[in-house]
């Protein structure tokens, strides 16, 4: 019998994206992507209704607990469904489903459990300078930190495998979930890869996206997590 194709399951992570919510999972279902869990951070909107209206499984926090909080639950989820590769997807259009093969083809073929998306490997139409900036220092301080030498960080396109999902803890709710991933991938020596991805900044995502100040509040919490993780080795 033919080995079965990995099952793969696209966990979006959502909060206020009523104006983007059923566009980002036409397309993901357009792609073939049908196994895709929405994690709604509490939102006032109707992302939650309208998610479920386009056949995705919604689960819903009872409060606002942060970008990191909702993928730990849409993880922890697919993983309980029998997923083989996990992608993490935004909900407000910035990537594209059409890319999400080149984070399943290396683990499926098993040379890596673990892709990271880079726009600075692939394209970022729209990107303004402030943040060009802002990822370029934020990039040169998590080298420093993290002692991991990736091209991009906080994009949030990223894809795993099951055996790194279970093995990656992720405890930080917010937005240094995405340095945890990358201090968990170092320390427990898991195989990965970057990859190339578009991430498009349209109007809507400029508006929604984090701004320069946000950099201050991710960095201490980044540090707070890596000080949390030396204590608990001692």
């Amino acid at each position: 019998m033919k080995n079965l194709p990995p099952r793969v399951f696209v966990v979006v992570a959502a909060f206020n994206e009523e104006p983007r919510i059923e566009r980002v999972l036409a397309d993901l279902k357009r792609h073939g992507y049908r196994d895709v869990i929405v994690v709604d951070d509490h939102s006032v909107d109707l992302t939650s209704a309208l998610a479920k209206r386009a056949g995705a499984t919604v689960i819903r926090h009872a409060r606002n607990r942060g970008q990191g909080a909702a993928l730990r639950t849409g993880i922890h989820a697919a993983l309980r469904k029998g997923a083989d590769i996990i992608v993490t997807f935004d909900g407000d259009g910035q990537h594209r489903a059409a890319e999400i093969q080149r984070f399943v083809a290396p683990i499926a073929a098993g040379t890596a459990q673990v892709a990271f998306g880079s726009r600075f490997l692939g394209n970022a139409p729209g990107m303004p300078k402030h943040k060009l900036v802002t990822l370029k220092g934020s990039i040169l301080v998590e080298r420093a930190l993290l002692k991991v030498k990736l091209t991009d960080v906080h994009n949030g396109f990223r894809a795993l495998s099951r055996d790194a999902a279970r093995r990656i803890k992720i405890t930080c709710d917010r937005m240094a979930h995405a340095s945890e991933i990358v201090a968990e991938v170092h320390e427990k020596r898991i195989p990965f890869v970057e990859v190339p991805v578009t991430i498009v900044y349209d109007e809507y995502a400029r508006r929604k996206g984090q701004t320069v100040f946000n950099a201050f509040p991710i960095l201490g919490e980044i540090l707070r997590m890596k000080r949390a993780r030396k204590n608990a080795k001692r």
